[in-house]
This record gives structure tokens, C-alpha cells and sequence, in this order.
């Protein structure tokens, strides 16, 4: 009895190091498991056995690798990933992508019911202490539509869509490219056809179901490499009535991490100063913004915002005492 769970432990381990990291040596696995190199090829045989997808490549530079096999075969997880997929699940099960809450709560169930009791206990100090407001705070999307999507943008595929934004609805032929995930709402970056021209939209306003799937297209150059940084400039701006520029006496370092991704872009100036770019249907809501930085700043555009700025600074005054 002592041999066979010393058998079934040494291929739990085997399993671990094959699903750590694409490729492996036959001598590295039979280090890492202390037996010899046959007793490692036996092991590699039950696990093939059992189901799981190991390919071998013969000669000097040969080695093993797990593959991808007809359905999902049984993870070994250590404690850290085991603690990241329960958290990820929990995220997911109350996540902007609408449809999957329940498969994300079957899973987590799954995992919860194996997981010995040292992590039981980090799990429960994690549920206890974390609520979600994204129920109320973002805008959910369909998982089925984000497949969709994710799809056409895989196969380089053309997507219709009727879009809506506010009272008007709109056809949109696109080649897709990107999708990026904000903390409240998904968006696609893409080249719209008609207009010639990159788009960004949010995947919430697009109506369900797409058209039927378009034909192939030829990949264009991004407008940026970093497609995330353009998809932040180009919600973070465009198409607000106000359109502010503000130097803060201060170094990009100590901005950017104060400021999200959708309330507008920082550039540096120089060492000691950086410049905001931002728009908003407010001139308030961009004066409330930027006083709250907690650094000296100078309103380079519009100029009807530094009027706002001593409107809002009085009522914070009176509010304060001052008279």
C-alpha cells in the first residue's frame, strides 16, 4: 500500500512540473522526481494512461510536453494558485461580463470542497472581508457577446453590429482587434469600415446578436503598440464638450498612479512636471478632479475653467468656515 500512494504522489508531482512549464528533459523530470530516468518513463506512461496528453521527442535535444487533450483533465495547483483561482472566481461571479456568474460560482464550489483546511481558512478571511459594488457600478455584458467577439478578433474575422448610443442606433461593419477590460466597462478597439478609420466602442451599447460572421480581413498596424494606452486616450477625451489641458507641478511618477486610465492621460513635460489631458460634459467634475491630486497645478486650456475653479473653491471655503 506504502508503494502505490508513494506511486500516486510521485505522479500528482510528475503532473505539477508538466503543467508548470511547456517543455522538460527527461533527465530534469527524473531530478526533480529523485527516481531514474525509467522509472520517470513509467510514470509519464500511466499518466498517458489516465488520460493525460504527454508527447515525447526523441534524441538529445528531446523532451516531454504536456499537450492539449479532448477535454480538460484535473489540475494540480500549488497553494498560491490555488488562492488566485478562488479569488479570480469570486471576481468573475460578481464581474461586469454578464452569463457567467453561475459557472463561476459551480467552479468555485468545486475548488472550495478540495481545498485543504489552511487554505479553507485564508478563503473564509478573504469572503468575509471583501464586498463587490460592481453590481451597481458598471455596465454588464453579455459573456456570449465577448466570445463572439473575442472570436472575430482570433480569426481576423469582419463583425456587424447595430450600435446604440444614447437615442441613436446605428449599423457598424468593423475589423476587429482588441478587447480591453476597464474596472467598469469593456470596449473594442477596431477599424471601422465605413468610416476608414480606428474606432473604439463600448462593447455594452452594442446590441445582441451579431451579424452573420463577415470575411477575413488582412491585419493593419495598431495605431499604437500599446493598444490599451490608445483605447484609454480615446475614452478619456473624445467626444466630452470640455477639453481640458492642466501642468501639475509634479513628476509623472507621482501622478499617474492617481489617476485611472478613464478619467484621462498624463504626459511629462519633464523631470518635475507632467501634463493632464482630460474631457468631461463638466467643468466642476474636471475642477474637483484635479484639485484632489494634492499638488500645485496651472489650467493651460480651457480658460473658463480657472472661473470654475474660484466658484468651487468659494463654496469649499464657506463650507469650511471661512465666511
Amino acid at each position: 500500500m506504502d508503494g502505490v500512494l508513494e506511486t500516486s504522489a510521485r505522479l500528482l508531482r510528475l503532473l505539477s512540473l508538466l503543467q508548470s512549464r511547456a517543455d522538460w528533459t527527461g533527465a530534469e523530470l527524473a531530478e526533480r522526481l529523485g527516481v531514474g530516468l525509467r522509472t520517470m518513463r513509467r510514470d509519464i506512461d500511466r499518466l498517458r494512461e489516465l488520460g493525460y496528453p504527454v508527447s515525447a521527442t526523441p534524441g538529445a535535444a528531446g523532451g516531454y510536453r504536456l499537450g492539449i487533450g479532448a477535454a480538460l483533465p484535473p489540475l494540480v495547483l500549488d497553494d498560491e494558485e490555488a488562492m488566485a483561482v478562488v479569488i479570480s472566481l469570486r471576481t468573475a461571479a460578481s464581474g461586469s461580463a454578464a452569463g457567467i456568474e453561475e459557472a463561476a460560482l459551480r467552479a468555485l464550489a468545486k475548488i472550495q470542497q478540495v481545498l485543504p483546511a489552511r487554505l479553507r481558512s485564508r478563503v473564509a478571511a478573504f469572503q468575509a472581508s471583501t464586498l463587490s459594488l460592481t453590481e451597481h457600478a458598471a455596465a454588464s455584458v453579455d459573456s456570449d457577446l465577448l466570445s463572439e467577439i473575442a472570436g472575430a478578433c482570433r480569426g481576423q474575422r469582419r463583425i456587424r453590429f447595430r450600435y446604440r448610443s444614447g437615442e441613436q442606433e446605428t449599423q457598424r461593419e468593423v475589423e476587429p482587434y482588441r478587447l480591453v477590460c476597464t474596472p467598469r466597462r469593456w470596449y473594442l478597439l477596431c477599424w471601422d469600415v465605413d468610416k476608414r478609420d480606428w474606432r473604439t466602442f463600448r462593447v455594452d451599447r452594442i446590441v445582441p446578436p451579431l451579424g452573420p460572421p463577415g470575411a477575413r480581413f488582412t491585419p493593419r498596424p495598431l495605431p499604437e503598440e500599446d493598444a490599451a494606452a490608445f483605447v484609454s486616450r480615446a475614452i478619456s477625451s473624445a467626444p466630452y464638450r470640455y477639453q481640458a489641458r492642466i501642468l501639475f507641478h509634479a513628476p509623472l511618477e507621482q501622478i499617474a498612479p492617481r489617476t485611472s486610465p478613464t478619467a484621462g492621460r498624463v504626459e511629462a513635460v519633464d523631470a518635475h512636471s507632467c501634463v493632464f489631458l482630460a474631457g468631461s460634459q463638466s467643468l466642476e467634475e474636471i475642477a474637483v478632479h484635479v484639485a484632489i491630486k494634492g499638488v500645485e497645478f496651472e489650467v493651460l486650456e480651457p480658460p473658463e475653467l480657472v472661473t470654475v475653479l474660484r466658484e468651487v473653491a468659494g463654496r469649499l471655503n464657506r463650507a469650511a468656515g471661512g465666511g
